[in-house]
């Protein structure tokens, strides 16, 4: 099986990034509106060429995923780009094909669908607690490669990220969520046990890659403990994978607003609400 990473990178900082020192936020902010514009190209070209285009982020929790879809999606059209963050299975999702609750969020033409997890989690999480059972967990590592592969020969763009951080940054961002009032809905019993399981996530990781990141559908690994690089990074790399090119729009120029036609402000007493900033 071909292999698209080095794995040897992927078990520790990566060195391109490692020995760079800190981004200023101007600097970063620069960067990302220049990134930003990028994505709406890419927004209309997906549009007007009927892309369909699915981009999976898995990875260590507290890493930065949920920070770069943010930045991906803050710019473009969510009837574009939608993010699928799917809960855990009901009681009659347990019962359907694994792979079954995805489909139904699979990309139409001129759609970019952004899965926060995905059905990775079988070789993760569910791996990891006991969520499935051994043999569930063999099978989909074993037909995930094969599927992705018809997935992508369907038309698909598909798209992985792995984001990967060191064990101490993973602690710091941990006991940030514990002290930070804006942060503490991240904070799951599910991340406990991550942070307590490290190595077992590792193992984890270590088998789905060794079976899942194939040169047809290759894993990108982003090294997450320098979170302003990670992001400016992550989108960089998304957008270089696909082969947009910029869409001539037609010019636009502001209509003269419709006269009053004896249109008066009416004496109405609005709640307007209080001015406290």
């Amino acid at each position: 099986m071909g292999h698209g990473i080095d794995r040897k990178s992927s078990r520790r900082k990566s060195p391109q990034t490692a020995a760079k020192p800190k981004l200023s936020r101007q600097e970063y902010e620069a960067k990302m509106a220049e990134l930003h514009v990028e994505l709406v190209k890419l927004q209309f070209w997906a549009k007007h060429e009927g892309a369909r285009i699915i981009v999976i982020f898995e990875g260590r929790d507290a890493a930065g995923k949920g920070g770069v879809i943010k930045r991906i999606t803050e710019r473009v059209s969510p009837r574009v780009f939608r993010v699928v963050a799917l809960p855990a299975p009901s009681e009659r999702e347990r019962t359907q094909i694994y792979f079954q609750r995805y489909f139904e969020h699979f990309p139409a033409a001129g759609e970019v669908v952004i899965f926060d997890r995905s059905w990775y989690n079988r070789a993760g999480v569910e791996k990891v607690m006991g969520f499935c059972t051994d043999d569930q967990y063999q099978r989909f590592l074993r037909l995930c490669p094969a599927w992705e592969k018809d997935i992508i020969d369907s038309g698909v763009t598909l798209i992985k990220y792995w984001f990967e951080v060191s064990k101490e940054e993973q602690t710091r961002r941990f006991s940030e969520r514990i002290i930070d009032g804006r942060k503490t809905w991240k904070l799951s019993p599910m991340d406990m046990e991550s942070h307590r399981r490290w190595y077992d996530y590792s193992r984890a990781r270590d088998a789905m890659f060794a079976a899942t990141d194939t040169n047809s559908s290759p894993w990108h690994v982003v090294e997450g403990d320098d979170k302003r690089r990670a992001r400016l990074n992550c989108i960089a790399h998304f957008l270089s994978l696909i082969p947009y090119e910029e869409i001539a729009l037609p010019q636009v120029e502001l209509p003269a607003r419709q006269k009053a036609g004896g249109y008066k402000e009416p004496d109405y007493p609005f709640r307007w609400i209080p001015a406290r900033y």
